[in-house]
């Protein structure tokens, strides 16, 4: 069997249990291993060794990706390994061949975040001007409250929003094409404060479009086609998210003439973030705020390990003065 094959063959078993985005994120690291496989006269899975792998290692390596990058990759294709010796197609123990490079702590995710002292003033602004109840507000404000990865966001129809409860509902659909990144693991309700849901209420009554998707449904965020794609809504968490919103620009721009305000060059925007970015300050500001760990990963639908490696970017200073100061005083010994 041929790498490409085998790659084809792998990848076609486990769609059934990761979503299209992991199945993508596959595809993309295998290929590249396939690549270099046909490129080097590799032409059958059998002529792998724990050589051929380490050559492939230091052939990325010398490209020049970050550590994380091949970390990941590498991590994929031991993956894949452990996938052909369970078919036979070639020697038991080669997996263990394959080197996954450790990565220190601080490099494993170096993601930007929107940070408290930059949402929370630009969710009063928006909240006490004409713009209160427009879809980037609500799109922000949402975002900001519950924590939810973009995935989540786009699949909330209007049904979802529980307005005398103040409640949201994230449910899988994979079948009409809004899967949650967990699946039934990331199904979940979160309660809303009642600012947050008034905010969703005037969105609803002024700005939404009332749309129905290719399934009948009606998103809870539309698009004026429908359910918008997940880059249209990265597009719109950018613009939510423009400094200029609340203020003058931070880089010399004129808001009238810039480039970065169109939808196709809003992510260029140094001081845009995007829907990970707001996932990432919000998670951090849960924690800050002192609420307890295990509500929430429920409430974000992640583990606190996961948590506390690649979402909570809290300095020492932060954690010192927000986390563990206001406890000080029960450690009063008079």
């Amino acid at each position: 069997m041929s790498p490409r094959e085998a790659w084809q063959r792998y990848l076609d078993g486990r769609r059934t249990e990761i979503t299209d985005e992991s199945a993508a994120t596959y595809h993309y690291r295998l290929k590249l291993f396939v690549e270099w496989c046909e490129r080097n006269e590799i032409e059958t899975v059998s002529e792998l060794t724990g050589w051929v792998l380490d050559q492939y290692e230091s052939a990325r390596s010398g490209e020049g990706v970050a550590a994380t990058t091949l970390h990941n990759e590498m991590e994929t294709l031991q993956s894949f390994v452990e996938y052909l010796e369970r078919i036979e197609a070639v020697d038991d123990g080669l997996a263990d061949r394959v080197n996954i490079p450790d990565v220190p702590d601080d490099e494993k995710s170096r993601e930007t975040k929107l940070a408290a002292d930059r949402a929370l003033p630009l969710i009063r602004h928006y909240r006490s001007n004409e713009r209160a109840g427009s879809r980037n507000h609500a799109l922000l404000e949402v975002a900001w409250h519950t924590g939810a990865r973009l995935g989540g966001m786009r699949a909330l129809d209007l049904r979802d929003f529980d307005a005398s409860e103040q409640t949201l509902e994230f449910v899988h659909r994979p079948e009409t094409d809004t899967p949650l990144k967990n699946k039934r693991h990331g199904e979940r309700i979160v309660a809303l404060r009642d600012g947050v849901a008034k905010t969703l209420r005037q969105y609803i009554q002024s700005d939404r479009w009332d749309k129905h998707d290719e399934h009948g449904r009606q998103p809870l965020f539309a698009s004026l086609q429908g359910r918008p794609s997940t880059n249209t809504m990265r597009a719109w968490m950018y613009a939510a998210t423009f400094p200029c919103v609340r203020g003058s620009c931070p880089h010399g721009h004129d808001p009238e003439t810039c480039e970065f305000r169109s939808h196709t060059h809003a992510s260029k925007c140094p001081s845009a973030r995007s829907p990970h970015h707001v996932r990432t300050g919000s998670i951090t500001w849960h924690q800050d705020r002192g609420v307890p760990r295990e509500v929430t990963a429920e409430r974000v639908n992640a583990s606190q390990d996961v948590i506390d490696r690649y979402y909570d970017k809290a300095t020492k200073r932060e954690r010192m003065e927000l986390r563990r100061r206001p406890h000080l005083e029960k450690l009063e010994i008079e």
